[in-house]
């Protein structure tokens, strides 16, 4: 579902099925050849289908995982002011709980969360779960 100002919420895109974002936490931003790899302890949902049943400790299912922006242009902060180069605004993004991301009308993507509000200009992200 596209809202109105033609930007698309994480929750319709298929990348994030069976995925809660907001109750995901981003632990470090890098670009690697282009790609901006933002890497996050995401929470899976039942449904999804690398879901396992949390420990005795956990109440849910954390799992490690990289959000990947490919062709990555240019990245933009309201923390982070001065710098056009994506590798050193990576570098100086912060770290917390992701509390949105949208798909913009114009194709970028926005990220919101305690690191700010970062805007990336890149292709669609793609998911990638780590480890077994």
């Amino acid at each position: 579902m596209t809202t109105t100002d033609g930007s698309t919420d994480w929750r319709e895109l298929r990348e994030f099925a069976a995925v809660d974002l907001t109750q995901s936490f981003v632990l470090s931003w890098e670009v690697v050849s282009e790609t901006l790899m933002v890497d996050v302890d995401l929470q899976l949902a039942p449904q999804h289908p690398f879901y396992e049943k949390p420990r005795p400790a956990q109440r849910v299912c954390i799992r490690p995982a990289v959000i990947e922006f490919p062709y990555c242009e240019r990245i933009t902060s309201d923390k982070v002011a001065g710098s056009t180069s994506p590798v050193t605004v990576a570098g100086q993004l912060g770290l917390g709980a992701i509390e949105g991301f949208r798909r913009l009308a114009d194709g970028r993507n926005e990220f919101r969360g305690e690191f700010g509000v970062v805007i990336i200009d890149a292709e669609r992200p793609l998911l990638r779960l780590k480890g077994p």
